[in-house]
């Protein structure tokens, strides 16, 4: 590490020791923060890379860049029996670590003083690795990244995030100023805070920065920490998606997913999108993966987080899309229901809803995909025995041959094929959505 990467490590260490992040209290459980528990559930992306489960008992997770420990007490709740390791620079952040985890009874957790640069020093390999918000406050994130590579297992999974150059110009911007007027010169503390506050109020509603920067959490409780982490944050760095990838080449790792990936796909900005001039479809269709989200982080540029999940080159086992599976694929496939899902609550709701033959609003639940999913009773009664465990393919037709053993307006006997088929649709529908996760078994 260089003399200037050590001195901004340095200035990123006194800020967090001086407002530790996140400001999140001690008592607050995430169990309610469902699609933070999702993302975090090594389920997801491995399931996204693989198509096949993993059991996440027994797992090893590092949270680099851990901070006062509510991302790590995150993924210790998704994955249950995985242990977690958390490191970070601040020593004040690590204290409410693990004062955290003590309150939660988490026991499986330790927490280490350590830059990412000095990971082979504890001597483990991880099967995943969150580095969150931290990437962008490194010179070169390809050495970060290569670093967090050098203790990754084989099959292991890295998820890491960017500022977007983009969409947080405005906020770049703002660094430039404050730090013209000398309030970044050294770590910036509570008379820099008020300084920023009274400059920002002073302007008027109409200037283009306070337009595009300034809301009213910048007046509410959390004033301090919003203060920090946007305005005057040490070392922040703005990245596009180009960018990105040029990152993961030079390190030598696999993009597997934006972490947010149906908040990225380039055709819901068009129109019509089964209807576009041949030759822009022609276009769009050639685009390679890098080349899709960069045109749509240029046409909508949304996501202050250019949020993903990569991996050691060609470790993803090979699959076919559902949506060219055979039937003798079907035939050979288990159901999983995704663990978040797998709650007394949902449960509770579930059996209510076909009790009382209802349709079972199943992204109340799991909100993920951003838009209401509703599952008609009947279906939501034949999915009923994934709340106890994974099924086979055939075990869930046949329990549909018994739930619906005549068709409702014709009263013809229900055949094996015609089940087939509907429960088929909707597993293949329900899996597009991330609630399912469908595996060929071999």
């Amino acid at each position: 590490m260089d003399e200037q990467a050590s001195e901004l490590q340095e200035k990123i260490r006194q800020q967090f020791n001086f407002g530790p992040y996140p400001r999140i209290p001690i008592d607050r459980s995430p169990q309610e923060e469902i699609s933070g528990l999702y993302i975090h559930n090594l389920v997801t992306p491995y399931y996204l890379r693989n198509q096949k489960f993993i059991n996440t008992e027994n797992k090893l997770i590092l949270d680099a860049g851990c901070g006062s420990g509510y991302k790590a007490l995150i993924l210790a709740q998704a994955n249950p029996g995985a242990k977690v390791v958390g490191i970070d620079l601040s020593e004040n952040s690590l204290e409410l670590a693990r004062e955290r985890f003590k309150h939660h009874g988490v026991e499986t957790a330790e927490f280490h003083v350590l830059s990412i640069y000095d990971l082979p020093q504890l001597g483990l390999e991880f099967d995943y690795i969150n580095c969150d918000e931290l990437l962008y406050l490194f010179p070169e994130p390809a050495i970060a990244l290569q670093a967090m590579k050098s203790v990754l297992k084989p099959q292991g999974m890295i998820r890491s995030n960017l500022h977007s150059s983009i969409q947080r110009v405005g906020f770049f911007r703002a660094q430039e100023i404050f730090k013209m007027i000398g309030l970044m010169e050294d770590n910036p503390e509570d008379m820099e805070i008020e300084i920023t506050l009274d400059f920002m109020k002073a302007l008027k509603n109409g200037v283009d920065l306070k337009v595009k920067t300034w809301d009213s959490n910048y007046e509410g409780e959390n004033q301090k920490e919003a203060v920090l982490m946007n305005y005057l944050f040490q070392g922040d760095k703005g990245y596009t998606i180009s960018e990105l990838f040029t990152a993961l080449r030079n390190a030598d790792l696999e993009f597997i997913s934006m972490v947010n990936w149906r908040q990225w796909k380039l055709m819901d900005l068009f129109r019509e999108p089964d209807n576009l001039p041949v030759s822009l479809a022609m276009i769009l269709s050639e685009a390679s993966i890098e080349e899709q989200l960069r045109l749509f982080e240029l046409l909508h540029p949304i996501h202050r987080l250019l949020d993903f999940w990569c991996g050691h080159p060609d470790q993803a086992q090979p699959f076919v899309p559902i949506a060219e599976w055979t039937t003798v694929d079907w035939e050979n496939a288990q159901v999983h229901l995704h663990p978040q899902l797998r709650t007394p609550n949902t449960k509770t709701e579930l059996v209510r809803c076909i009790t009382q033959l209802q349709p079972f609003e199943i992204s109340k639940y799991l909100p993920v995909t951003g838009q209401s999913s509703l599952i008609d009773s009947s279906i939501a009664a034949c999915l009923l025995p994934l709340w106890e465990s994974a099924q086979l393919f055939p075990s869930l037709v046949e329990r549909w041959q018994k739930l619906r053993p005549v068709h409702p307006v014709t009263g013809e006997s229900t055949t094996p094929e015609e089940a087939f088929d509907i429960v088929k649709q909707a597993l293949a529908g329900l899996e597009e959505s991330g609630y399912i996760l469908l595996e060929h078994l071999s």
